[in-house]
Parts: C-alpha cells; structure tokens; sequence
C-alpha cells in the first residue's frame, strides 16, 4: 500500500515499489490523501483534481493496482485524529503487509503531515482494542520513499532492484 499526500507523489515515488509487489504475487494500493487539486499552475483546481482522480485511475489499472482516495483538499491535508483514523481505516479495508509513505524530513506540509498521519494510521491499525467497523491489522513493514522534492538529508537503506518493472511503472 502507497500512502501519500497527492496521487502523484504515490506513482512517482512510489509506483515503481508497488508494480514490484504486484509482479511477484502481492496486490498494490495507491491511497492519496488528496486530490492534488491546487498543483497545477494554470488549470483551475477543479478541473486538475478530475485530471488526477482519473490519470491515477488509469495508472493503476496498468499496473494491477487499486486506487483509494480521501477527500482533504490539497495543501490542507490535516494532522488530526480524524485524518489518522480514516487512513487506519483504509489499513484495515486492505490489509496490506508492508506500506511506503513519505518521509520525514520533507519540506512540504502535506507530505509532513502524511507521513506523521501514516506513522500513527500503522499503530492504530494494530490495535485490537481500537474498535473500528474493521477488526484490527498490523503492518508488517513501513517503508519512507525518497522524493526528488525533498532529497535533502535522505539517507536511503533499502533499495529495490526495478529492473523487470521499470517499463511498465514508466508506462503507467
């Protein structure tokens, strides 16, 4: 499962790590927090939003992913409770085994937020005695992926060999 605060952060980021999973039997799920509706610098916020909503659709599908997204607008992804529990709540829909998100270190609120709200999303998820419309799941592994945005400081270590899927993440 990709985590991450827009749709485009999820595939550039962190596609090439899901179509790796799906190409080995695991299934993938892209859950963008928001639409990324205000990262265009022309198009009305709307209208980029439909874009996203549907370019993400259509690059999962090549992929053999699902898509998910919440409805927070984009640069105003909350660190909350609320927000915490809807991306726990996705955590227990899918179930998934090992999630990537941003890290911590970036300089873009969203992403800051993101990865605090994943953090936090994984302990709940895991948590029996949190009673959710889901019972509990616990992730197996979370992973932080490096964004050309925020390369500052990162200090990678793991890395994933993406040669057999490169040109269908590339495609996608």
């Amino acid at each position: 499962m990709a985590i991450a605060a827009h749709p485009g952060d999820g595939f550039f980021t962190m596609g090439a790590a899901v179509a790796q999973q799906i190409r080995t039997g695991g299934h993938g799920i892209f859950l963008s927090l928001s639409l990324g509706e205000r990262g265009h610098p022309a198009m009305l916020p709307r209208d980029y939003g439909v874009l996203q909503r549907a370019a993400s659709g259509k690059a999962a599908k090549l992929l053999g992913a699902e898509t998910s997204f919440l409805a927070y607008p984009d640069a105003e992804v909350p660190l909350s409770d609320e927000s915490t529990l809807a991306v726990c709540d996705q955590m227990r829909r899918y179930r998934p085994d090992i999630v990537i998100t941003h890290w911590s270190g970036s300089w873009h609120k969203d992403h800051q937020n993101c990865h605090a709200i994943v953090r936090d999303a994984v302990f709940y998820a895991g948590l029996p005695s949190l009673v959710r419309e889901r019972p509990a799941h616990t992730v197996r592994k979370l992973y932080f992926a490096e964004n050309w945005e925020d390369a500052a400081n990162f200090q990678a270590d793991t890395y994933l060999d993406i040669s057999a899927v490169y040109d269908h993440w590339v495609e996608a």
